[in-house]
């Protein structure tokens, strides 16, 4: 779990290292400013997860301080403040200019432990949302239930137990960003943001500012790495990146710090990167396009995310997901997948992976009209894409020999087993295959079948 980190601010000595030494106890990571002009460095470098800010300072009040903060949008963090000399008023005006809380000294350590926990819990909350507003629910969990997906779970599961930079490697919308959210999901840092980005979207001269944010004077904005603090910063496509961010974003993950644009103090960060590429990155090494230093940096471990047809047994399920998901997001009438349109989509070819498939799920929705839907219907759908995909068989007269014949094995036998409801017994008599080899052949096949009990 990634510590949350407090800013103490107090002229007061005994103080500060009182609530310090409380705080560290209780599993914070805890700075301590005895002045303005301290705690305006420390919030601009350290970026905190909460405030502790006294009212009365030498050099400038807490209220004038928390006035400038949220002004300028200089902390996005909850402030709460302290006083022994506090008034009503003070205490009204305090939460009026954003304070989450109001301490009175001398304080009560119980009182100051339960503040703390629940300012950062509602910021939490708050951040999560913000993060999901206006944003489509998307899978936190790759669909399927084949041998691939199942090693592919297993691997992430255990890359989640460290914080490890990861390189997920597959064809355009094969599932990447999914797997990215799934592996955020199940790590350490699964209560802080996830933030994902499209680097192609991102124009060249507007990047640096994007990544790294800007300071303008007294106004700041904060860039992609500083509001993925704490938690997942996913970069999809990476090899779109242009030349003078790659050296940048090099140098601010090797330092974990790095300096806004126009800016002249260094800004601390903690994040997780999580990259994906549809391109075969040795040639864009090989051809100077891609920094060889960020590409090991980011290339702690690869995943290859295996294309929807080198898994096509999950191809009903998948049918089946997005049919609900569309039902229940977008209230479009249920209709019903028949076998046969099933089994036809599972040996498709599916050149644009599982975005086609839930594409090709909303339009029949949208536009289709009956309870089932049917061959003719998605025949339609699939226009020409379908034809060609007939014509080159899933690439099957390209494989050698054994493998294609393990490959219409596989799809014979399963259409089959659907076919018979799963009754290995019923399976045997529709091929005509002794039970005993029968077996054998699903288990060195990797089909799943339904065992007695």
């Amino acid at each position: 779990m990634i510590k949350p980190s407090v800013l103490v601010v107090d002229d007061e000595p005994n103080i500060r290292d009182l609530v310090q030494e409380i705080l560290e106890d209780e599993g914070y990571k805890v700075d301590t400013a005895e002045n303005a002009a301290t705690a305006r460095k420390y919030a601009q470098e350290c970026n905190p997860d909460l405030i502790l800010l006294d009212i009365w300072m030498p050099d400038t009040d807490g209220i004038t301080l928390l006035k400038e903060w949220q002004g300028n949008s200089q902390t996005m963090c909850p402030v709460i403040m302290m006083s022994g000399h506090g008034t009503v008023e003070t205490a009204v005006e305090a939460t009026r200019l954003g304070a989450y809380d109001f301490l009175e000294k001398p304080l009560s350590l119980a009182k100051l432990l339960l503040i703390v926990q629940r300012a950062l819990e509602k910021d939490r909350l708050e951040r999560e949302n913000k993060g999901l507003r206006n944003r489509t629910p998307v899978v936190f969990e790759p669909i399927g239930k084949s041998a691939a997906i199942a090693q592919l779970k297993d691997q992430v599961n255990r890359l989640a137990q460290h914080d490890t930079r990861v390189l997920l490697v597959g064809e355009p919308g094969c599932g990447k960003e999914t797997l990215a959210r799934y592996l955020h999901a199940h790590s350490a840092r699964h209560d802080r943001l996830f933030i994902d980005v499209g680097v192609g979207t991102i124009a060249p001269e507007y990047s640096a500012v994007e990544f790294f944010g800007k300071e303008q004077g007294d106004k700041i904005y904060r860039g992609l790495l500083e509001q993925a603090h704490g938690g997942t910063l996913f970069l999809d496509e990476i090899a779109d990146m242009d030349p003078e961010t790659q050296r940048r974003l090099l140098s601010a993950l090797e330092s974990g710090s790095f300096l806004r644009v126009g800016g002249n103090e260094q800004v601390l960060v903690d994040v997780r990167v999580i990259s994906s590429t549809r391109r075969e990155l040795d040639e864009e090494l090989s051809a100077g396009r891609f920094r060889q230093d960020l590409y090991y940096l980011l290339n702690e471990v690869s995943l290859k995310i295996p294309p929807l047809r080198e898994h096509n047994e999950d191809v009903p399920e998948l049918l089946n997901y997005y049919l609900d998901y569309f039902v229940a997001k977008e209230k479009l009438p249920f209709r019903k997948f028949s076998v046969a349109v099933q089994n036809l989509l599972r040996n498709y070819f599916w050149r644009g992976n599982i975005r086609e498939l839930k594409n090709l799920v909303q339009r029949l929705l949208i536009l289709g009209s009956g309870h089932e839907i049917e061959i003719e219907e998605v025949k339609s759908a699939l226009g020409s894409n379908i034809e060609q995909a007939n014509i080159e068989h899933p690439d099957i007269y390209n494989l050698p020999l054994k493998d294609a014949r393990e490959q219409f094995e596989k799809s014979y036998l399963q259409y089959h087993l659907e076919e018979s409801g799963g009754s290995v017994t019923k399976l045997s008599a529709a091929i005509g295959m002794e039970r005993t080899h029968l077996y054998r052949k699903l288990h060195s096949l990797g089909i799943k079948f339904k065992e007695k009990k």
